[in-house]
């Protein structure tokens, strides 16, 4: 057990802090802090000397040196048990310090804001505060290293309970947290200025340009936070846990709200987030029904409610036990609509529910419904991680979507206005849906959807079986090009009119020949969509 004599106290984030001084205070500790810390624990009635004033030495440069002094480190890393060290100590009038309250500067939120400059992240790295708590943590047997306000309450009851001490077993615990926390500080650092931030301007630069050359960096240190344990992973035999990037700005799932239901599992937030990932990409009301991250079916329309009714359509065998997505803010009437529609439903992410939404849904308990506020895409490119045994592979995500000027038309059959307007939705769509993809779409709506076939043809098979008639008359979107005449073959069988693909086959001029042959009509846009 250690009795706390002497606490150092300097916090950004005040939370709590007013309860911690005033124990502090009533066991008689002596109480430093700086700046607005100091202020505050002044105006609670309770004695507190400014560290300036300990260690006879000003604030100086805009208060970028402070703490930073050997009255300070002496006084937390000096052994207590060492003679040379306590002679040392008392030589330069070095008191013992024997508690360290220190929290960082904002460094990680100040960098997820939209539009941060190089120099407000700069100003927000904190070089006293990590200083002090790392020479408290190496100490811990002999002083106690506070870094986390939610441990406040817990340390002010062991406090109370022993008389102002805290035992060894509390300063290993607190010591080893302090190591994890600048750990993450140091790794959100070196992320922003060499790591992510490179990365994400130097995917930027390629843009996707065969050949193209960047600088990436040598390491990439990657700062994620646990935002809960699952109950288990994509199967109950696996243990899983579920983390987020705490510099990520984008609207999804990871600072979506979740307003009733069950705990989501593993497979719920990936479909989750496929489902909102979909709607994103449409400024008009649209609607995603997501089973195993690939769409049973999508549409967008002049309502909600209408885009639901369209996208369950496309495949209502598949979407029991789906995952809806919306773009917009869901009402009574799309409540009313979604609860007579469909069998079951596991999950509904939305921008907003309101009240008569939450009462409708609050009828099936173990419906989960997740709220997304803000929901926007930020345009800030993201980075897409993928894990393999042993290392990372790292892309930007993608997001480019084809523009009407770019379109090339190799056919003799040009396609109409419309048919053109439903091929881009089609591509939209086809890019959220695993390789090889084929989507069948009749307007603004999905009518079968073919996924994650090793051949093309055999995607092209699957989505027309599922569209049956519906294949009659629409436009067919392909995320890769065509390697064989079979598929046009299959599709002229099926009905499709127009058909949206890359290009960029050595087969091209027969894949061209057979639809001119068939009278389809096709575009090529000059991008392929794997999705893997």
């Amino acid at each position: 057990m250690i009795k706390i004599k002497r606490a150092l106290i300097s916090v950004s984030d005040k939370t709590g802090i007013e309860d911690l001084a005033k124990t502090l205070g009533k066991f008689g500790v002596e109480i430093l802090s700086t700046g607005g810390t100091a202020e505050k624990i002044k105006n609670l009635g309770i004695r507190v000397k400014d560290v300036s004033r300990y260690t006879g030495f000003p604030e100086m440069m805009d208060g970028r040196v402070k703490t930073l002094h050997p009255k300070i480190h002496g006084g937390l890393l000096a052994l207590r048990e060492n003679k040379e060290h306590m002679q040392i100590a008392k030589k330069h009038g070095i008191g013992m310090i024997d508690m360290v309250v220190v929290n960082l500067y904002p460094f990680e939120k100040t960098v997820a804001k939209t539009g941060v400059t190089l120099e407000e992240a700069i100003e927000n790295i904190d070089i006293g505060g990590p200083s002090m708590l790392r020479s408290a943590a190496k100490n811990y047997k002999s002083v106690a290293v506070v870094t986390n306000p939610a441990k406040y309450p817990a340390i002010i009851k062991e406090l109370k309970e022993n008389s102002g001490s805290l035992s060894e077993a509390t300063l290993k615990e607190l010591s080893v947290e302090v190591f994890r926390r600048t750990s993450e500080y140091d790794s959100a650092i070196y992320s922003f200025l060499s790591g992510s931030r490179q990365l994400k301007e130097a995917l930027s630069e390629i843009g996707g340009k065969p050949g193209a050359r960047n600088r990436m960096p040598d390491s990439l240190n990657l700062n994620f936070k646990k935002v809960q344990d699952l109950r288990y992973g994509e199967n109950p035999h696996q243990q899983a846990v579920f983390y987020k990037d705490p510099s990520s700005a984008e609207s999804g799932i990871c600072n979506a709200r979740q307003l009733q239901g069950k705990e989501l599992s593993f497979n719920n937030i990936l479909d989750l987030n496929a489902a909102l990932e979909i709607v994103k990409d449409f400024d008009r009301p649209a609607a995603s029904v997501i089973k195993h991250t690939n769409p049973c079916g999508a549409a967008v329309a002049d309502t909600l409610s209408r885009a639901y009714v369209d996208a369950l359509e496309c495949d209502r065998l598949s979407a029991f036990g789906s995952i809806v997505g919306f773009n917009g803010p869901v009402d009574k009437g799309l409540a009313e609509v979604v609860m007579k529609e469909a069998d079951f439903v596991e999950c509904i992410i939305a921008p907003s529910f309101d009240n008569d939404a939450k009462e409708i849904f609050s009828r099936k308990k173990n419906l989960r419904l997740l709220e997304v506020p803000g929901f926007k895409r930020t345009g800030e490119k993201e980075l897409d991680y993928k894990k393999i045994i042993g290392g990372l592979l790292v892309q930007d995500m993608d997001l480019k979507l084809a523009q009407r000027s770019e379109l090339k038309i190799p056919t003799r059959r040009k396609p109409s206005k419309n048919e053109v307007d439903y091929l881009l939705f089609g591509w939209k769509i086809v890019k959220h849906v695993k390789s090889n993809a084929i989507v069948l779409c009749n307007g603004t709506k999905t009518v079968g959807i073919g996924a994650g076939q090793m051949s093309r043809v055999d995607s092209v098979i699957i989505a027309c079986r599922k569209a049956g008639r519906k294949s009659r008359g629409s436009v067919m979107a392909s995320d890769a090009f065509f390697p064989k005449p079979d598929a046009i073959a299959q599709a002229h069988r099926a009905g499709i009119k127009s058909i949206i693909q890359p290009g960029g086959s050595r087969a091209d001029e027969d894949i061209i020949n057979a639809c001119n042959k068939y009278g389809i009509a096709m575009v090529f846009t000059g991008t392929r969509h794997f999705k893997h």
